[in-house]
């Protein structure tokens, strides 16, 4: 079976959900997810997980991302992109230095309202299904963090290009739309591209066209993981492990992982006097010792 991390350079118009089909197609297997999804608008980095490593999406999901996106000023849409319904249009009189100061100014700590076009659920329904069927909805708010923001090109029709760096959860549609009310005017997001997800970089990436031609690198989960390691130097201790027993706390690590052999056996996490697990990835101790 096909496990590992992989990090895909997503094309535009594509769903995170096509590139996921794709790649079941490539590899034959169903045993495929991603963490964290793209607009169809939006290219850049998308990590993928297959087969065992389903486990540690939600590690991969809560990383940091950094984003290189384009503003359009003086437009409104119902989409907050540049794909959607104008709702509005307004003349625009604004400097690249108006830009730097709120770009500034804006807070690290920001209460985000969540775009209405996004799957978040209110209510066992998705927000962008209140959306297609005009049903009026509040609009769910979180904080997110902004750990960097700036001007990365001069304002020219309209237009210009802002690197960010945001907590997981952070829409850019959102904060562009909060970006342009700073500026007294409206605007949404033209483009966007995704070019870091923790340490995964557009860089590493790797198209789909790539990967259909064999030109990929699987990660593994004890490279991916940014957790301590604990290996395990006996039969007794790999049975336990395996088992997913709870075990006395000697390990001095609020989380951590279990290897054996330079593989990943488990995620273990402290309880007052005992480590229990979290995640277990291989119960057959025989295979194990078999591979090894």
């Amino acid at each position: 079976m096909m496990n590992g991390i992989l990090v895909v350079n997503k094309e535009k118009d594509l769903t995170s959900r096509d590139v996921v089909n794709k790649l079941c197609h490539i590899f034959n297997t169903k045993k495929v997810g991603h963490t964290g999804t793209l607009d169809p608008i939006a290219t850049g980095v998308l990590v993928v997980v297959l087969g065992s490593s389903l486990k540690i999406v939600d590690y991969i999901t809560s990383l940091d991302k950094e984003y290189i996106a384009k503003v359009k000023l003086g437009i409104n849409t119902d989409t907050l992109d540049i794909t959607g319904n104008v709702l509005e249009e307004k003349e625009v009189n604004i400097t690249n230095e108006d830009i730097d100061k709120v770009l500034k100014e804006f807070p690290q700590d920001y209460d985000m309202e969540v775009p209405i076009y996004s799957a978040i659920k209110v209510n066992g329904k998705k927000l962008y299904e209140y959306a297609r069927n005009n049903i009026p909805v509040e609009l769910p708010h979180h904080i997110v963090k902004i750990y960097s923001l700036e001007r990365i090109s001069d304002i020219k029709d309209n237009s210009f290009y802002i690197k960010c760096h945001v907590s997981k959860g952070t829409y850019i549609r959102s904060l562009i739309r909060d970006i342009c009310k700073n500026l007294n005017t409206v605007g949404v997001m033209e483009e966007l591209q995704r070019t870091k997800q923790g340490k995964f970089t557009i860089e590493e990436s790797y198209t789909l066209d790539d990967i259909e031609k064999g030109n990929y690198k699987l990660l593994n989960m004890i490279d991916v993981l940014d957790l301590p390691k604990v290996e395990i130097d006996n039969l007794e201790l790999l049975k336990k492990v395996t088992n997913g027993n709870k075990l006395t706390n000697i390990y001095n690590y609020p989380e951590f992982i279990f290897t054996y052999n330079n593989e990943v056996i488990a995620i273990y996490k402290e309880e007052n006097d005992i480590v229990k697990p979290v995640k277990v990835f291989n119960s057959s101790i025989e295979s194990l010792i078999k591979a090894n």
